[in-house]
């Protein structure tokens, strides 16, 4: 951006930039959607499955985002790779549906164009009829990768710190759930929320609204709820309380959550939330352990995509204790749903811009402060003229 431009949104911005909320606008704004997929999304890192979901040479996991169909597979040397999920011949998408198993070889279903699972382009029908093809310049395009803890991720461009480092700070709390031994509980599902990502985010790490909004999560936590922001993860917890809940799916929970072997004392009845820039978030439960994305479509829309994951534990009680950790985070979610659509329609009233951010509200700072750091525009209590992401 230009220094005249840059100039023109300090002299409109308000003062102490640090005590206020990002402004309403960019929570509806399709132009500032736009920014934020180059300037936020483009090299952020994306969470596609955990090693035990493709754990044979020919399993795959697919993941589309923002348009670019994607995939992560096993491949013959029981390595990790990533591509796009696009042959290089007429651009067909070559691999089907969430998950699955495509045996030693990727074939596509347009022409017949085949590919190692190293991504190597290994077999053209009709191959007279391409004079001068270099296999070896059309195989797949690898995407990168990082394995953290048992977990996949991918992104679309280089820029940000690896997942490693951005988790760093949790890294002793984290190893403690001995991630890379976890296996899924079922199937990916995928939650549509009429508001903008950044609203989910927001209240996702919104410590405030916990006792104000979740009863259940009070019955269970008191007014424990801890809350702090490191550079690239938030950091949420509360720890179950012996006084028994008034609701009979917490107060069994409470009496048949049995203890978990390998986690510490402390760790045995802390529920921990943490999020990682920009739009990824892992609940960790002595039960099982949840990973949820927030997912732009538009700028009033949102997928929530996400699966639970577990330690195999045969015991009743456990059973239990996670039949009735789903019930009680039901309730928790639909409680979200109806918090974020009431703040995603004021956002659309003229009468709000910014709104003051307590000392506390340490996540939703430290989140505004890097996402104006991106897109100095989200200084701006109010948007500027249509077509500046053009300027």
């Amino acid at each position: 951006m230009k220094t005249s431009s840059l100039q023109r949104i300090e002299a409109v911005a308000p003062a102490d930039l640090g005590a206020f909320s990002l402004p309403a606008w960019i929570y509806r704004d399709a132009e500032f959607l736009e920014r934020e997929k180059q300037a936020v999304f483009r090299n952020a890192w994306q969470v596609v499955c955990h090693l035990s979901d493709i754990p044979r040479r020919g399993d795959f996991h697919t993941f589309e985002f923002f348009g670019e169909p994607l995939v992560v597979l096993r491949a013959e040397d029981g390595a990790v790779r990533a591509f796009h999920n696009v042959c290089r011949h007429r651009a067909a998408r070559l691999l089907d549906g969430p998950r699955g198993h495509c045996g030693p070889r990727i074939t596509c279903p347009y022409h017949a164009w085949t590919y190692s699972l190293d991504g190597r382009l290994i077999g053209v029908p009709q191959r007279d009829s391409f004079p001068g093809l270099d296999t070896a310049q059309h195989g797949l395009k690898p995407l990168e990768h990082e394995v953290f803890m048992g977990f996949v991720f991918v992104r679309l461009a280089p820029g940000l710190p690896s997942v490693r480092e951005m988790a760093a700070p949790y890294a002793g709390e984290l190893a403690q759930y001995r991630f890379e031994e976890l296996v899924p509980t079922g199937r990916v599902a995928l939650r549509p929320r009429a508001v903008n990502w950044k609203n989910v985010a927001d209240n996702y790490s919104d410590g405030l609204h916990i006792n104000v909004a979740h009863p259940g999560l009070t019955r269970l936590f008191g007014r424990g709820y801890g809350i702090e922001a490191q550079p690239w993860i938030d950091k949420m917890w509360g720890t179950l309380r012996d006084t028994p809940s008034s609701n009979w799916s917490e107060r069994l929970y409470q009496r048949l959550l049995p203890p978990v072997t390998g986690l510490p004392p402390e760790r045995q009845r802390l529920w921990t939330y943490f999020k990682l820039w920009p739009n990824i978030a892992f609940d960790i439960y002595p039960d099982q352990v949840d990973f949820m994305q927030f997912l732009p479509i538009s700028p009033t829309e949102t997928l929530i995509r996400e699966i639970a994951y577990q330690h195999p534990d045969a015991r009743r009680e456990m059973r239990a204790a996670r039949y009735l950790n789903w019930r009680i985070n039901r309730r928790v979610s639909l409680e979200d749903k109806a918090l974020v659509e009431r703040v995603q329609a004021g956002m659309a009233s003229a009468s709000y811009s910014m709104g003051p951010l307590s000392a506390g509200e340490v996540c939703l700072r430290s989140f505004a402060q890097r996402m104006r750091r991106l897109i100095p525009e989200s200084q701006l209590p109010q948007p500027p003229a249509r077509g500046w992401s053009l300027a």
